[in-house]
Order: C-alpha cells, then structure tokens, then sequence
C-alpha cells in the first residue's frame, strides 16, 4: 500500500491516458441525405421555381423568326452545317424550328397562288362556261321531272 502515499505520478499517468484517449478534433460528418417524403415538396419547389417571372421564354418578333429561318436554310443550302447544327448555331430549339417552318409556310401559299398562263387560262374559261352549261340543262331536266310527279299525285 505503499503506492497509495505516491499519488502525484500516477495522477499525472491517468492525465495522459485521457488526453490520449481523446481526439483533439473531431471528425465531421457528411449531411444526411433527406427521407423521401421530402423529395416531392423539394420537386415541387423547383416547378414553382421554372413558374417564377425569372424563367419566362424568351418570344421572338416574325422578323426575327424569319431571319432565323432563312439563316438556318441558307447554311444547309450552302452545304456548311446539316440541319440540327444549323438550329443549334441559330440558338433555338429543333421543335421551335419546325413550329416556325410550320406556321410561315401556309401563310406563304395561301398569299401566293400562282396565276395561270395564256393556254391554261383559255381553258379555265372554256370549262366554266361548259359548266354553266351543264348546270342550266340539269336544273331544267329536274323541274320537268318535277313537274311529271306533281301530276300524277295530283298536287297541281
């Protein structure tokens, strides 16, 4: 019992031991990943997110649509791009372009129809008036038919 009077060193030995046994820094953890519960409000955050007045599209004026057209058609005409490379160049969207190419055709044609020349107009004249013709002689035909059918029911 004689270590029980020495109390000084092994008080200093129990000091060391704790200090060891104990890291000075400790080791940090990563963020835990979130149930997934929580996943559709974080989806649904991010859909109000794209509503947001920040992520408008942006709407282009017909004259700058129909420079866009025209610089997509000259690039593929001139051979230097295909087409999807020539719409990425132009900064729009493959379905944006078909969208444009689509409604400024049927403008196109319905403005522009082509006129008939001298022969095919002659015809276009001879065909009406044959036309005319046959329209005249079947509505005759169909009042006498009409007429035959009162009789003999006797409404005349």
């Amino acid at each position: 019992m004689a270590d029980e009077n020495n109390i000084g060193p092994v008080a200093a030995v129990e000091t060391t031991d704790a200090e060891a046994k104990t890291p000075a820094v400790k080791k940090q953890r990563s963020p835990q990943r979130q149930k997934t519960a929580a996943e559709p409000a974080r989806a649904a955050s991010e859909v109000a997110a794209a509503k947001s007045p920040a992520a408008k599209p942006r709407t282009y004026s017909e004259q700058e649509k129909a420079g866009k057209l025209k610089l997509i058609e000259t690039e593929i005409t001139k051979g230097k791009s295909t087409l999807k490379d020539a719409i990425k160049t132009a900064g729009i969207s493959e379905q944006t372009y078909y969208n444009w190419k689509r409604t400024a055709t049927p403008a196109v044609q319905k403005n522009e129809k082509a006129a008939p020349a001298g022969d095919e107009l002659a015809d276009l004249v001879q065909l009406e008036e044959e036309n005319e013709k046959l329209r005249k002689r079947l509505a005759e035909k169909l009042r006498a038919e009409n007429t035959v059918l009162r009789k003999r029911l006797g409404l005349d």
